[in-house]
C-alpha cells in the first residue's frame, strides 16, 4: 500500500476523492477487489489485494494482473506486494479521514465501483466506519454523458482522455486511472447542478449488477 499527501480537489465545501477498483471479473455480486486506488490533488492511495476467487481471462487481459499458485499477485508477470482486503479497506478509510467528508468519484461509480466497494465493506464489517467519513458518491461516467452527449459518442475513460486531454495512458491500472480521471474532471469543470444530478448516497447504492460499462 502506498500513500502520499497534499492539497485536495474541491466541490463547494467538499473534497472530491477520485477512486477506482480493479477486480477479478465484472460480476459485481461475486468479484474480488485486487487493486484499490484513489487521488485528491497530490494525495494518493494505492493497495493491491490477493483475491479469494479466480480471475477471469478477460480481467487478466485488461488489467495485466494474474495470480500465481494462489499466493502471489503478478502485474505483467512481476510480483506486487499485497495486503489483506480488510487491511486495504481500513487503510483506505484512514486515507479518507484526512479530508472533510469527501465525495467519492469514480467512472461508472453507480453501476460498478460503489456496489463492489459496498459489498466488500459489508463483508469486512466496515460499512459504519466508511459512512462516518464519506458524504456521497459521484459518477463521472454519467457526468460525461450529461455534458457531452451531443459531441462524444463513446464514454469510456480511455476515449474521453484522448478527446479532452489528447493523451493515452496505462488504462485499467487503477492508480493511473484515477490520475487521469482527476485531470478529466478538472478539464470539464462541471456545474454544481450537474454534480448534484449525478451524486448519490452510500445508502442508495443499488443492488449489484452484472455488467460494467467501458
Amino acid at each position: 500500500m502506498q500513500s502520499s499527501m497534499g492539497i485536495g480537489a474541491f466541490s463547494c465545501d467538499h473534497n472530491i476523492v477520485f477512486f477506482d477498483l480493479e477486480t477479478t471479473g465484472l460480476d459485481t455480486s461475486v468479484c474480488d477487489i485486487i487493486q484499490l486506488s484513489a487521488i485528491s490533488g497530490e494525495s494518493t492511495f494505492n493497495a493491491y489485494v490477493l483475491p479469494r476467487c479466480s480471475m477471469t481471462e478477460e480481467a487478466t487481459r485488461i488489467t495485466g494482473l494474474s495470480v500465481s499458485n494462489r499466493q502471489t499477485l503478478l502485474l505483467h508477470g512481476q510480483p506486487v506486494n499485497t495486503i489483506p482486503l480488510k487491511e486495504a479497506l481500513t487503510s483506505f478509510i484512514s486515507f479518507l479521514r484526512s479530508f472533510r467528508k469527501p465525495i467519492l468519484a469514480a467512472h461508472n461509480a453507480r453501476r460498478f465501483d460503489s456496489p463492489v466497494l459496498a459489498r466488500a465493506l459489508g463483508e469486512c464489517s466496515l460499512r459504519c466506519q466508511f459512512q462516518q467519513v464519506v458524504s456521497s458518491f459521484l459518477d463521472t461516467f454519467l457526468i460525461s454523458k450529461e455534458m457531452f452527449s451531443n459531441t462524444v459518442t463513446r464514454f469510456s475513460q480511455e476515449h474521453l482522455a484522448r478527446v479532452f486531454l489528447r493523451k493515452t495512458y496505462e488504462a485499467h491500472n487503477a492508480l493511473e486511472d484515477v490520475k487521469v480521471l482527476q485531470e478529466l474532471y478538472q478539464s470539464w469543470s462541471p456545474s454544481q447542478a450537474v454534480i448534484r444530478h449525478n451524486t448519490f448516497l452510500f445508502q442508495c447504492v443499488s443492488n449489484p449488477l452484472t455488467r460494467r460499462f467501458f
